[in-house]
């Protein structure tokens, strides 16, 4: 196409000009000179890792979830293997998971020995459905694994009921849910053990890290144990006792969140609620522009929830649309908005396939999402300009590509 057939409303990707100048990404680190300031303190201490920093978050992320003990990891894989490991999840038992989900909600069963179950997700939050848990659940089952998909808290009501009549263990994978609300209550203090991430896209970041909350004690010390290479104490315990002494009383791992890290975790949350709150009116001005555009379908949000809004994703309704996933996906990154697509269902992905067979067309809600799904630019430090740009962009491509 010549520059002069180019008119003003043509998509970039057909030769137009792009809505932005530069990318914007679908989520973004923020750090401020506070931030820096904590990191430089412990650099300038006598401990890096294993100090009083790591019982400081802990302790304040504890109480900001409302769950009686908090324990860090290195990653949020790290906090979910540590979770399948303290469920008591071994080689032929089994653990319910949804497929819409990252790899690492699955992974950390298989980690265990144990076999992920998948069961299909509910049509409107795209959580695991309860009555496909309940359809799914044989004399190998020891957990169910319950993600809040987007930051929407999964069905955690029917699905403990459940749990509890069978006497399961319930895991919440909440990575993306930090200050999610749930019938009143604040995840973190629900389910059996929750778990959280802190990758820089998250609500609160330590660049790597997660944690796990739980109300029981003994998960707790089980998780502690786990971390620290199975060993029954950490350094600083020995330091203050005046003891070498040590004892290895499980196989663990080391995926201990070290100190310099943990004073970022300490500080960003202090920032968690404004940055809630700058999310969720992102995701209101998302969904209030949206309603009249052709061909999306914007999240849907029960009425007993609050939503912690990781990721605001859109579905196309491509029987309105003269284009399909891919064509968009492609036309929207062309005018820079950084869009991307949460999930590619777990049971796709080849190492899946090869090791339970091919179960694609098994999970159908699941399935036809992920061909409909856009994840939109959403994060905290987004301006309202970068959210006008986003709203134009979506506006544009989708009207361009309307039947």
């Amino acid at each position: 196409m010549s520059a002069t057939s180019v008119t003003p409303k043509a998509l970039a990707i057909h030769g137009g000009s792009p809505v932005r100048e530069t990318l914007l990404p679908y989520g973004r680190q923020s750090l401020e000179e506070t931030d820096i300031r904590a990191v430089v303190d412990v650099l300038r201490s006598d401990w890096l890792t294993t100090g009083p920093k790591v019982a400081e978050f802990e302790e304040s992320f504890a109480v900001r979830v409302g769950a009686g003990h908090a324990v860090s990891f290195s990653s949020g894989t790290a906090a979910l293997h540590g979770a399948a490991f303290a469920a008591g999840l071994k080689p032929g038992d089994e653990a319910i998971a949804t497929p819409m989900t990252f790899a690492a909600t699955a992974n950390c069963v298989l980690y265990q020995g144990a076999t992920p179950v998948f069961g299909d997700v509910c049509r409107d939050t795209l959580n695991l459905d309860p009555e496909q848990v309940e359809a799914r659940i044989t004399s190998r089952t020891r957990a169910i694994l319950a993600v809040d998909y987007a930051g929407h808290p999964a069905e955690l009501a029917p699905i403990q009921e459940i749990a509890k009549q069978k006497g399961l263990l319930v895991i919440e994978d909440a990575c993306h849910a930090l200050g999610a609300e749930y019938r009143g209550r604040r995840v973190g203090c629900i389910a059996d053990m929750t778990v959280f991430s802190f990758h820089p896209v998250k609500h609160i970041t330590t660049g790597e890290g997660g944690m796990v909350t739980t109300n029981d004690p003994r998960l707790a010390e089980t998780l502690r144990r786990f971390r620290n290479h199975g060993i029954s104490s950490d350094a600083r315990q020995r330091q203050k006792a005046g003891q070498w002494h040590y004892e290895m009383v499980l196989l663990g791992f080391n995926y201990r969140l070290p100190d310099i890290v943990c004073a970022l975790g300490c500080e960003q949350l202090k920032r968690l609620d404004a940055n809630l709150a700058r999310r969720r009116e992102i995701a209101g001005c998302y969904t209030a522009a949206f309603r009249e555009v052709p061909g999306v379908i914007a999240p849907s949000v029960r009425a007993d929830v609050n939503p912690a809004w990781h990721l605001y994703p859109i579905r196309l309704n491509l029987e309105k649309l003269t284009a399909d996933r891919a064509q968009i996906f492609r036309a929207l990154r062309a005018e820079n908005i950084g869009v991307n697509v949460h999930y590619i269902p777990v049971h796709y992905h080849p190492y899946y396939r090869d090791r339970f067979g091919d179960k694609r067309g098994e999970f159908p809600i699941a399935e036809d999402a992920y061909e409909r799904l856009i994840s939109l630019p959403m994060f905290h430090a987004m301006t309202d300009a970068d959210v006008q740009d986003v709203v134009c962009a979506v506006r544009k491509v989708m009207n361009h590509f309307a039947s």
